[in-house]
This record gives structure tokens, C-alpha cells and sequence, in this order.
């Protein structure tokens, strides 16, 4: 089931064009309605108000129509509700079932790892520390140089035992 379709929505429709097409909806499918109608009505307007309920219940919600987004293409993605004529009006319970159909693609599922914010986090915090380390060697050998012209760290090195050979004796 095609949740923008449901709805009747294209999927770049912004939030307030699934609301109001929501609102349309709802008013035109809900079972209160429909209580006066023959029984094949009520079942089918009930039916399509559960549908758009949860068609809106996902895509007014920016994490879930993400993820909707995402895995529509490539996975079977079922809502389902539980609906029951409550004391008082209607009360509905959502229950999310994925179900996904990867079919063993490799590159599917590395991309969806490397793509991942705290991945990418990592990787630019790893970016920069790095550089760190390069941008402190490569000046801690130009400071060297600047310093002792002239003489390699090997040379200083036998100058400073030398003079240290001295000052023992």
C-alpha cells in the first residue's frame, strides 16, 4: 500500500498539504458517518479510514516517512491498527511490522552503514584528528630545522652526549 497514494499526495507534498488532505479524508470515510449505512458501506468507509489514518499517522511524522522513504523502494512496509469502538468515540492502537526483503545486496547495505550519521561523525572526527597529527609533525620538524641549521637530529644528538660526557668528567 502506497501511503502518498492513500492519502492522494505526491511525495514532496508538504506537511500541511498531507494534513489537510487528512482532514478531508477523515471527514469523508469516518465510521461515525457511516453508522446509519448498509453494512458493505460501513465496512469499506471503515476500512479506507483505518487506511488513511495511518497513511497520516506515518507521513506527518518526519522520522517515519523517512524511513518510509527509504524502505518503500526496497522492502514491503506494513501498519497495521487495531480499531474499536471505545466507550467514547474510537480508539485506535499502532502496531509497526517491517518486514524487509533485502535481497543479500552488498552494496545496498554497506551504503546504508557508511551513510549513517554517526558513522559519518566518527569518520570527519577521525578526519580531523589525523590531520592533527600530520599538521604537528610536519611543524615539529620544520621548527627543528629552523632551529639547528646545519645539523641533523643525529648530529645534535651526539653533540648533547658529548657535552654531557664532558661535564662527568
Amino acid at each position: 500500500m502506497d501511503l502518498y497514494k492513500v492519502l492522494g499526495v505526491n511525495r514532496s507534498a508538504t506537511k500541511e498539504e498531507i494534513k489537510e488532505a487528512f482532514r478531508k479524508l477523515a471527514v469523508k470515510y469516518h465510521p461515525d458517518k457511516h453508522s446509519q449505512s448498509p453494512k458493505p458501506l460501513r465496512d469499506s468507509a471503515t476500512l479506507r479510514f483505518k487506511q488513511v489514518s495511518e497513511a497520516y499517522q506515518v507521513l506527518s511524522d518526519d522520522r517515519k516517512r523517512a524511513h518510509y522513504n527509504l524502505t518503500s523502494s526496497s522492502s514491503s512496509y506494513n501498519y497495521s491498527h487495531q480499531y474499536s469502538k471505545a466507550s467514547r468515540g474510537y480508539a485506535y492502537a499502532s502496531s509497526p511490522s517491517y518486514s524487509y526483503s533485502y535481497k543479500n545486496n552488498i552494496w545496498n547495505i554497506a551504503f546504508r552503514f557508511f551513510s549513517t550519521r554517526a558513522f559519518l561523525l566518527n569518520l570527519a572526527f577521525a578526519g580531523v584528528l589525523f590531520g592533527g597529527i600530520v599538521a604537528f609533525d610536519t611543524s615539529r620538524e620544520a621548527l627543528w630545522k629552523k632551529r639547528n641549521s646545519g645539523k641533523s637530529f643525529e648530529e645534535a644528538m651526539e653533540s648533547l652526549e658529548k657535552a654531557k660526557g664532558h661535564r662527568n668528567t
